[in-house]
Formats: C-alpha cells, structure tokens, sequence
C-alpha cells in the first residue's frame, strides 16, 4: 500500500534517507556499517546487497541474455546493454553546465568538471603528485 501512497516512515538516522519498507532500510543500513552479508559460494567475494550478489553470480555463469538488437552484442545485465546502446544512437546525455561539452556516461562527466575545479583528488603513493 505504501508504494501508492509514497509513505516512507523508516528513516534512517544516520543520512535521513527514508524508506516504505523496513527491509530496505535494513538492506540500506550496511552502508553505513560496510557489513557484507551475502557471500558468494564460488569464490568467497562478499557483498552488502543481495542484488549485488546476483549480478556478480553472472559473472561465473556466463549467460549474457541481454543482446543489442543493432550489433548482436550480448550483455549479462540490462544495464550495461542500456550503457551500450548510446553508443549506436549518439546520443550524449550528460552536458557540463559550464561548457556545454556532452557526454555518453555521468562518470565521464564527473571526471571532465575536475577541469573546471582545478580539483586533483588522485596522488602518485611514490612521488606525491597530483591528478584529476
């Protein structure tokens, strides 16, 4: 009923994120406390939510359901064919509000506004220089 009314009475109290459901502010709580519950049998990696367990178990089975229907690549998570699909289409979603250059992925554009900050949050462990 929750989903409909878009109540969120569990709060978490350590960002206020809310929730409708007090499994899903449990599942969100590791977050906060790096608990990785949801371990994977074939080679020990641990996660914190069981979807990310899942997507991993991908990984060991190999099934790659997801296929572009314009080069015919398969992907084992839609994700990563939605991710790849821009790429037939061009398309560009994320503008820097500073400079209008486009990108394909967010990451990419969070990586370009360095530019405009100046911010150098990499460093070199051997020679202590930094980089954006």
């Amino acid at each position: 009923m929750r989903v409909h009314t878009r109540e969120k009475p569990y709060v978490c109290e350590v960002c206020m994120k809310t929730f409708s459901l007090k499994g899903n502010l449990n599942e969100h709580m590791t977050v906060h406390t790096q608990e990785k519950p949801y371990v994977c049998e074939v080679c020990n990696k641990s996660f914190s939510r069981k979807g990310q367990l899942n997507n991993h178990m991908l990984i060991h089975t190999g099934v790659k359901s997801h296929k572009c229907e314009v080069c015919k690549t398969s992907f084992s998570r839609k994700d990563k064919l939605k991710r790849h699909e821009i790429i037939h289409t061009g398309e560009k979603p994320y503008a820097c509000e500073l400079c209008n250059k486009s990108f394909r992925q967010k990451n990419n554009l969070q990586q370009h506004l360095l530019i405009h900050t100046g911010e150098k949050p990499y460093v070199c462990e051997v020679c202590k220089k930094s980089f954006s």
